[in-house]
C-alpha cells in the first residue's frame, strides 16, 4: 500500500546525501579492489557516513 505525502511535510534535515560509490572511490583515492569490495557490501550507492566507516585505505609513507 502507498501514500501520498506533501513535500511540505518532508523535513529536508533528515534526509541523507547519496553518493556513487564509484566516485567515492575516486574522491579518496581508493584502489580498485577495495571500490569492489564497496560495491560488493554496499551496491552503487550509499550514504557517506557508510562509505566512510567501511572504506579503508593504504598509508602512503613518504
Amino acid at each position: 500500500m502507498s501514500t501520498h505525502m506533501n513535500l511540505e511535510d518532508i523535513d529536508s534535515k533528515s534526509l541523507k546525501k547519496v553518493w556513487s560509490v564509484a566516485e567515492f572511490a575516486k574522491r579518496y583515492r581508493i584502489d580498485h579492489q577495495e571500490e569492489t569490495r564497496l560495491l560488493k557490501l554496499l551496491g552503487p550507492f550509499a550514504s557517506r557516513q557508510e562509505l566512510l566507516m567501511n572504506a579503508s585505505r593504504a598509508p602512503r609513507f613518504r
